[in-house]
């Protein structure tokens, strides 16, 4: 890994991106520290505190959160967003029409993406305006107008950081954002450990325990991150002018876990919508009802935390592999799969082999989120790096130096070409 970033560094536009892609970063660590106009600080600090779910939506902004910064929601309604287009991809013809159209489509999705990730921001910068009234220097509409434009503007700033990162830099931006997030707040993590230890509350047989917990999950990620199915095609010969093509046996690689990351913070922010909006209300009996439903730790939180898992890997994984698109694609150039008639048996053949891989990668997700609060209870760390903070910061880590390596063999091609 690091052989391959010390090549990298060696070309120049490779070299050009990551620094980019790293001052990108920068801006996002800063704009961690820049306080929300009209805010108390040490008043929502105190309010994020008093309950676990603010204070694990607080590791995603990576800080941001109990600093009550313009970042302070981070990318999170960009997220929601996300969901709420791809969903609507599958139900609105028009839309499905959009996404198949190649880049033109996809970059008008991308249009009605940006103006959802604003829409949601101002719902949520409203709930968090009013959820923290007490901590209003200047109470009031204008007070409350001010936190709301400065909460949505730093998101909507956010989201074009990370297509700016798409763009110019290297890696995916969005998840690099989060990766982020989670890696700054290793530091504080370590320290709070050392105090739990240092004032009896746990002891160094337990923090080892946690430390092969979190050796074993790294080892975990990146076996399943790397593990695929090779579904072997052979290409018949076939004769264009004086030229035979074909004739040459390939493989189709299908990942375990072809979704990534993504289905865990997809998961994450649909759970942490209505409860962070409950509470927001504290008197009221129905905001109270829900919080306590869905409470962080709880085994109805786990529960549905692995259901959502499961339901994004198999929804991630039908929209970037289409088997039908695969089967035609394959059928069109004159290949087949040795014992798999061409066309429609390829596909449900396909569709077959991927429901069933998928599963594996989709339990596995589950098991390693929902596992960490079973440690929590053995070890009594009370600490919210766990196993999703590694599934996410491994992932995208593995996602990104793949795409690195990937930019540096097309360069090394061109300039044998040349």
């Amino acid at each position: 890994m690091l052989e391959a970033l010390r090549n990298a560094w060696k070309i120049p536009d490779l070299r050009r991106r990551i620094k980019f892609t790293l001052l990108m970063l920068v801006v996002f660590r800063i704009g961690a520290f820049v306080p929300v106009p009209g805010m108390n600080p040490e008043a929502v600090r105190q309010l994020i505190e008093r309950g676990a779910l603010l204070g694990f939506f607080d590791i995603i902004a990576g800080g941001a959160f109990k600093q009550f910064s313009v970042f302070a929601m981070s990318i999170t309604p960009y997220i929601n967003a996300s969901i709420i287009v791809q969903l609507l991809t599958i139900v609105i013809p028009k839309w499905e029409e959009l996404a198949k159209e190649g880049a033109e489509g996809r970059k008008v999705l991308a249009r009605y993406t940006r103006y959802g990730t604003v829409v949601l921001g101002l719902i949520q910068a409203t709930g968090l305006a009013i959820g923290f009234r007490s901590a209003l220097m200047y109470p009031g509409f204008f007070g409350s107008l001010l936190v709301v434009i400065s909460l949505t503007a730093g998101t909507a700033f956010l989201m074009w950081v990370g297509e700016q990162i798409n763009d110019k830099g290297i890696g995916n931006g969005i998840s690099l954002l989060i990766f982020a997030g989670i890696v700054s707040r290793l530091p504080s993590g370590i320290y709070q450990v050392y105090q739990y230890v240092r004032v009896g509350t746990t002891n160094i047989l337990m923090v080892l325990l946690f430390a092969i917990f979190a050796l074993a999950v790294i080892v975990g990620v990146i076996a399943v991150q790397q593990a695929e199915r090779r579904i072997p095609v052979q290409y018949a010969k076939r004769v264009v002018g004086r030229r035979i093509y074909g004739g040459q046996t390939t493989h189709i690689p299908m990942k375990l876990n072809a979704a990534g990351v993504i289905p865990v913070i997809f998961a994450m922010s649909i759970l942490l919508f209505p409860s962070t909006v409950a509470g927001f209300f504290p008197n009221s009996k129905v905001a109270l009802s829900i919080a306590n439903f869905i409470k962080p730790g709880g085994w109805l939180y786990a529960s549905f935390y692995a259901l959502l898992i499961i339901f994004f890997t198999y929804f991630y994984t039908a929209v970037t592999f289409n088997p039908i698109d695969v089967a035609e694609n394959i059928k069109k150039y004159g290949g087949f799969i040795p014992g798999i008639r061409p066309g429609r048996p390829t596909a449900e053949y396909l569709n077959r082999i991927m429901t069933r891989i998928t599963l594996i990668g989709a339990v596995f997700l589950a098991v390693i989120a929902v596992l960490p609060y079973l440690i929590t209870g053995v070890t009594n760390l009370n600490i919210y790096f766990g196993g999703t903070a590694l599934l996410i910061v491994i992932g995208v880590a593995l996602e990104t130096m793949k795409l690195i390596e990937a930019q540096m063999l097309m360069r090394h091609y061109q300039g044998f070409l040349k």
